[in-house]
């Protein structure tokens, strides 16, 4: 079943209206879903690199690089040396929240959901998103930097280096557990390869703008406009 239920806002494989009060957690992707940019690209373009670490992004997304890990690695590596001030002028100059996360987010809190943000890109952004849109749980990758710049290495974690698609898909199974629900009480949002794992578990599956491979295998893909467009489908 695929049918366009709005301008270019598809549903394929649920029946709605769905409800908010019968979800307990929504999990949102970041770089090019809760955001506008792909933060590791904006910072390339400090070290001239852009276009270079752009195309290994693009391809990962697209999941024609399958190790996301080594794919992280090589472009993290790219940015060996560029200063800390760099990421400072990416969020303070480039980085929005995209059109209707503010509102999105904002529902689900007030239907009872709790947030979780699971990115592969970088906490020093993560930080910033959660703190702007009050999300209650986060899981993603630190860069490492070194008298201010940085070293092109990401720092070990207690749960890992690099936080991939099986480590979002993880991360919403353990908070899922934690909160006492289930996994198909969860809503996955993402637009990238590396968030179809978490989104194969989801009860909700949610592409927004997002790759080919991603778009076909969602519950609904949002084609045009802002995240908040999911609330037409799901009533509250």
């Amino acid at each position: 079943m695929t049918q366009e239920f709005a301008p270019g806002l598809w549903i394929q494989r649920i029946h709605p209206p769905l409800r908010l009060r019968d979800f307990g957690l929504i999990a949102f992707d970041m770089d090019s879903t809760l955001i506008n940019i792909e933060c590791i690209d904006e910072i390339a373009d400090a070290a001239g690199k852009k276009a270079e670490v752009a195309a290994i992004t693009e391809a990962a997304m697209r999941g024609e690089i399958t190790n996301f890990k080594e794919s992280l690695r090589r472009r993290v590596a790219l940015l060996r040396g560029v200063p800390e001030s760099a990421l400072h002028a990416v969020l303070n100059e480039r980085l929005r929240l995209n059109p209707g996360a503010r509102e999105l987010v904002s529902a689900c809190q007030a239907a009872g959901l709790k947030v979780l943000l699971v990115s592969g890109g970088f906490t020093f952004f993560a930080d910033w998103v959660c703190q702007t849109l009050n999300i209650d749980f986060a899981r993603s990758n630190v860069l490492e930097v070194r008298e201010g710049v940085l070293t092109g290495e990401v720092v070990q974690q207690y749960w890992g280096d690099i936080c991939d698609g099986e480590e979002k898909c993880r991360m919403l199974t353990q908070t899922c557990n934690a909160l006492g629900l289930q996994t198909h009480q969860a809503i996955a949002v993402g637009d990238g390869a590396n968030d179809l794992p978490m989104m194969g578990v989801a009860g909700l599956s949610v592409a927004y703008h997002a790759k080919p491979k991603v778009r076909e295998q969602a519950d609904v893909a949002i084609d045009t406009g802002g995240l908040d467009r999911l609330l037409t489908i799901l009533k509250r």
